[in-house]
């Protein structure tokens, strides 16, 4: 059965009615079945240099690498929505962030993501005023995770309380269609839930947003190194890869048992 295609109105009209899944997607595999699963919402993360190209953290993925991983999801053609993060580095002026962000389309992407709030607000104007759905990134955000030194929740101290509703008023009124919340303080994150006309979509923020995103690799137990503490429940997928891996490969080096069909045989 045909099922209309996802949109960015798709995902903002969800909001008090249905709550949202979200996922990353790196490839065109992954983008197929998680799209066949339903999921109405995928993200080509920069996520993807930590899981998939070995970086120690997202500040190291380049625009080139986005394009290629964006353009492998696109092949899917999913009926999800796919969004693409803008990189590091790659948001600084609103010139840079309308090349970018059209670099990301041209590539196949629907809509855009980009991490901070009214530091940023400029470029966010102009990428909603070029008619592209654009999707916020508050909390924790891991481009600046070499500059704060480590991965920090957000929301615990009254400014920071203050400046995330700000901060999160200041993207609705713009246009966003939504925000990602990641590490934000669970009471922080229901009161911006509450305060904004637009879905908030949490990351380890507790359960009171009106959706939820994690990294596919995350939830399956494939990704590298240990798994968030956010991620409560999770299939072990890497046990099970390695397992068959063992399997097959105790298949192709166990001698294989002599055939009699040609031995010569005494009268």
């Amino acid at each position: 059965m045909n099922t209309p295609k996802v949109t960015a109105e798709t995902i903002r009209a969800m909001k008090g009615r249905e709550r949202i899944a979200a996922l990353t997607a790196y490839d065109f595999a992954m983008t197929q079945w998680l799209d066949a699963a339903g999921v109405p919402l995928l993200l080509v993360g920069d996520s993807v240099g930590m899981v998939v190209l070995g970086y120690p953290d997202t500040t190291h993925v380049t625009m080139e690498e986005m394009e290629h991983h964006v353009r492998s999801a696109a092949r899917a053609k999913p009926r999800a929505l796919l969004a693409a993060d803008l990189p590091f580095n790659s948001c600084l002026t609103v010139a840079a962030a309308l090349e970018n962000t059209r670099r990301l389309l041209a590539a196949g992407a629907e809509a855009i993501k980009a991490e901070g709030g009214r530091n940023i607000l400029p470029q966010v104007r102009a990428i909603i005023a070029a008619g592209i759905p654009f999707l916020g990134h508050l909390g924790m955000l891991p481009q600046n995770v070499v500059a704060e030194g480590g991965y920090h929740v957000k929301g615990k101290t009254p400014e920071e309380r203050s400046n995330l509703m700000a901060d999160a008023v200041a993207l609705a009124e713009a246009g966003a269609f939504g925000i990602v919340l990641e590490l934000v303080t669970p009471p922080v994150a229901r009161e911006i839930t509450a305060q904004i006309p637009i879905p908030t979509i949490g990351i380890g923020s507790g359960s009171d947003c009106d959706g939820e995103i994690l990294v596919t690799t995350d939830l399956l137990g494939t990704s590298p190194g240990l798994v968030p503490r956010h991620v409560k429940k999770h299939w072990h997928f890497a046990e099970q890869m390695g397992a068959a891996v063992v399997e097959w490969k105790e298949g192709v080096i166990r001698p294989r048992r002599q055939s009699t069909d040609h031995k010569d045989h005494k009268i």
